[in-house]
């Protein structure tokens, strides 16, 4: 089917499948239109400021207290805080993509965990996942009680179908899902014919330009995931930069109301205080008619982000790629930040155009969805990802040095690339199987050793 979405970063929306679902004028009427039930879904604190306040009103077919005993189940690969399984390492560390599954894996199976750093519990810190799945979730539903989830998929497209409605996503789009929302992930499948018609009608979102990479033809996804504990994600403030450019609001897009009315047994898997639990219930949980509200998942098209760089000369701070932003308690210091490094022109003059060898107070974990990355000239592909901790030396390799040292500095087009980061205040802390996985890159440090002693007295 063809999806509709509403645009806008953080708006109030206000959606029905059915004509009437939505009550006027209040939120919890005495009997709730067409025998709905009402039920607010709350990200933030009741009294959380007006600005920062985040919630939903959902008028559903039946409450979401309608399920069974919750029962606590394997984690698999599944890891969360404390990351405290190895000893952090602060070598730099690089992994080659991991391979598709064998078996039949869906997409909360197939979730492994790479690092992370912080407590669920407490509410602060980030973790990083790597999902790899070949089947569709079908009556299986799950939701994130500890952290927001932004899916960047690298390989293969992901429909998910949720609470509030249903999502299509390919590589180089990401999809924020909220804490608490439950949802069911299909590789490229369409809803069951039995669901509702919310999300039939043809989309009135035009498709963005940009070269879209192939799908993947063997009905595998693969993509990554940045589990955020701390304050949700929202957009970074401009500054100078005025009121326009990077990601613009209008460009995000939430789903209009869709639902399914579907009976027989179907779990719920809920990861709660770092451990997944299981309980069974006797029918879709996405049977929401109607909904109204600030707290819903996002989509958003990496290729529309408005690039800002120097038109005069050095190699601006990454902080200038910034797409999502979770504040910490210090001012100007990320949680994590999600940043991408997408097609773009290079033209500054006298300048040594790819990133400069740094050492930063921000660790940073990196993915490739596809193409090259202007840094790294081989070890670096679609899938994998490296980590360089807080105060680790990093930077481009001896080839990249060499080339970009060499380079006539004409203008320059980077097409056909786009690579991701999530940074973060604290240190990012490998889990056991990161550290112990065939994929982990042991001679990764190699790339640097050649670089050689240029320095001349004049």
């Amino acid at each position: 089917m063809d999806l509709r979405y509403q645009t806008g970063f953080g708006n109030e929306f206000a959606t029905e499948v059915v004509a009437g679902a939505l009550p006027v004028g209040r939120n919890s009427p005495q009997r709730a239109p067409l025998g709905l039930y009402a039920e607010q879904f709350s990200g933030t604190a009741f009294t959380a400021p007006r600005d920062r306040n985040k919630r939903t009103w959902t008028y559903r077919i039946r409450p979401s207290v309608l399920h069974k005993p919750f029962r606590q189940i394997e984690n698999r690969l599944f890891r969360s805080s404390p990351f405290d399984e190895v000893v952090t390492t602060p070598n730099q560390l690089r992994w080659d993509p991991l391979p598709p599954p064998v078996e039949r894996t869906d997409f909360i199976d197939g979730i492994t965990t790479i690092a992370g750093n912080g407590d669920s519990f407490a509410q602060f810190g980030m973790a990083v996942h790597i999902y790899a799945c070949n089947a569709d979730m079908k009556e299986r539903f799950f939701y994130n009680a500890d952290a927001e989830m932004l899916i960047v998929p690298e390989m293969g497209g992901l429909r998910i179908s949720t609470e509030l409605g249903v999502v299509d996503i390919g590589p180089g789009e990401v999809c924020c899902l909220p804490r608490g929302l439950k949802f069911r992930v299909e590789i490229g499948a369409e809803p069951p014919a039995s669901a509702g018609g919310g999300g039939s009608s043809v989309s009135n979102v035009e498709s963005s330009s940009g070269a879209v990479p192939p799908a993947h033809a063997g009905g595998s996804a693969r993509g990554y995931i940045c589990e955020n504990y701390g304050q949700q994600f929202r957009l970074p403030d401009l500054g100078p930069m005025g009121a326009n450019g990077l990601a613009n609001p209008r460009d995000f897009e939430t789903p209009v109301a869709w639902y399914e009315d579907i009976e027989g047994e179907c779990e719920i898997v809920a990861k709660f205080g770092g451990n997944l639990w299981s309980c069974t219930t006797d029918h879709s949980p996405l049977d929401v008619v109607a909904w109204h509200g600030n707290y819903a998942p996002y989509k958003y098209d990496l290729r529309r982000f408005n690039t800002i760089g120097s038109i005069s000369f050095d190699h601006p701070d990454p902080s200038i790629f910034t797409v999502l932003t979770s504040p910490s308690d210090l001012h100007g210091t990320a949680n994590v930040d999600f940043v991408i490094f997408p097609d773009r022109w290079l033209v500054a003059e006298d300048t040594f155009r790819p990133p400069w060898y740094h050492r930063n107070t921000m660790s940073e974990y990196m993915g490739l969805i596809y193409g090259q990355y202007d840094a790294k000239e081989e070890g670096f592909v679609p899938g994998g990802g490296s980590l360089h901790n807080q105060m680790s030396a990093h930077g481009p390799d001896l080839d990249a040095f060499d080339k970009a040292s060499d380079a006539d500095l004409k203008p320059q087009k980077l097409s056909g690339t786009l690579a991701f980061m999530f940074e973060s205040r604290y240190i990012i802390r490998p889990t056991k199987f990161a550290m112990e996985t065939a994929q982990l890159q042991h001679e990764y440090s190699e790339v640097w050793q050649g670089l050689k002693k240029n320095f001349k007295l004049p």
